[in-house]
């Protein structure tokens, strides 16, 4: 059985209805799937309502405590599936998804996570130099051919792995994550909470899979599109999100023992930033800014190693 998880708080209607629609038209036999709406806070609550359009079981569960991590925990939690999948409320499944999901974990029994190609859905044309920074959205296609990472205690971070836009972990990986964080909360502030583009949680999960055994694949078939508004377009908002998935991507690599990057004093921080700035061009242009807020998160990153995210390293 798979339970499809949707982490959600305070959701554009209409990008939900098409997340919604999206799971309507699956063609898995709806015996073989559920869902489970978190509701993380909405200032007005989520009811099963919301979910009428869908052929399955479904609940909705309220999780109070603010952040993409807490509200995964709570869909981990509530989760009667073998395997659970991940979908962002802009997030529209390509019909054959599960079905594929299914079939893929099925066929490979110690496939641990999977992911696929996301394309985009715009909201309006992106400027030019955006392109650049489209993999920052959770944008890639590999292309066509099936690609598998064994799973084992020191493996190496695989450059397919996958996004947590349709993130699909087999249960028993994700129950052994969730645990993992209750025991180390350095692990709970790895992911978005409020206006906080912090973006390591999806990371943390996967490196988790991997260094428990479990292969980490990109299949083809797992093809979703992401529903992307002109506001994640906007510079400010992309050097935001650079500066936050650089600065939680050091620290789960340091996290799980494979960081290539020396940790620095935090004091040192704002002068190699005055020096990347220059280096960056950063007065140029938007390409230019959110290039530098990227090294600026790698800067922070290497600092909180020298901290919290290095005393412990993590031994999986």
């Amino acid at each position: 059985m798979i339970s499809v998880i949707i982490p959600t708080r305070n959701p554009h209607p209409g990008r939900l209805a098409q997340a919604l629609a999206g799971l309507a038209a699956q063609t898995v036999p709806s015996s073989d799937w559920e869902v489970v709406l978190v509701d993380n806070g909405s200032d007005v609550p989520l009811t099963k309502t919301a979910l009428a359009c869908l052929p399955v079981a479904t609940r909705v569960v309220r999780e109070p405590s603010t952040g993409l991590t807490p509200a995964r925990l709570a869909g981990i939690n509530a989760a009667r599936g073998d395997v659970l999948v991940f979908v962002d409320d802009d997030n529209v499944l390509d019909r054959g998804y599960l079905t594929a999901v299914e079939h893929a974990f099925a066929v490979r029994p110690t496939l641990g996570a999977a992911g696929g190609p996301v394309a985009p859905i715009w909201e309006t044309t992106p400027p030019e130099w955006t392109r650049e920074y489209h993999g920052l959205l959770a944008l890639r296609d590999l292309g066509p051919e099936l690609r598998i990472a064994r799973g084992g205690g020191k493996a190496p971070w695989p450059d397919f792995a996958p996004v947590g836009a349709g993130l699909a972990v087999r249960r028993y990986h994700a129950l052994a994550y969730a645990e993992a964080v209750a025991r180390d909360p350095r692990r709970s502030r790895l992911d978005r909470s409020g206006g906080n583009l912090a973006s390591g949680g999806d990371n943390d999960l996967v490196f988790t899979t991997l260094h428990a055994g479990g292969d980490v694949g990109y299949l083809p078939d797992l093809g979703l599109r992401h529903l992307i508004p002109v506001s994640r377009l906007q510079p400010t908002y992309l050097a935001r999100l650079n500066r936050g998935i650089m600065r939680t991507w050091v620290q789960v690599l340091a996290l799980h023992g494979q960081c290539p990057w020396p940790a620095i004093s935090r004091v040192s921080v704002p002068l190699r930033a005055a020096r990347a700035y220059l280096r960056a061009r950063a007065w140029r242009g938007p390409a230019e800014r959110v290039r530098w807020a990227g090294v600026l998160g790698q800067f922070e990153g290497q600092a909180d190693s020298a901290h919290a995210f290095a005393e412990r390293p993590l031994h999986m």
